[in-house]
């Protein structure tokens, strides 16, 4: 009866976990095609939209920007903010 019990509770615990999916998108590459079919899939290798249009021309697929890119924020310039012109000084901030 115990063991009955206890297989039966792992098996609930079994079923009641969702399936795990793997990552489709690499997040090397800025844009995805999403190619259509009996084996969908996504094939992130392009720099640009407009690289992946081109290649996507005449097959069943769509090109997208990959969501797991990481976006560069931009730098700020390190150093002075503003020089004399004729003594190469950094200006008195104000």
């Amino acid at each position: 009866m115990r063991s009955a019990r206890r297989a039966l509770v792992v098996a609930g615990l079994l079923l009641a976990g969702g399936s795990a999916r793997a990552q489709t998108f690499d997040p090397s590459y800025p844009v995805c095609m999403q190619i259509y079919g009996p084996v969908g899939y996504f094939d992130c290798r392009y720099g640009s939209l407009e690289q992946c249009r081109y290649l996507a021309v005449g097959r069943s697929a769509s090109c997208m920007v990959n969501p797991y890119f990481p976006q560069r924020k931009p730098t700020r310039p390190r150093g002075p903010r503003h020089q004399d012109r004729i003594s190469g000084r950094s200006a008195p901030a104000s």
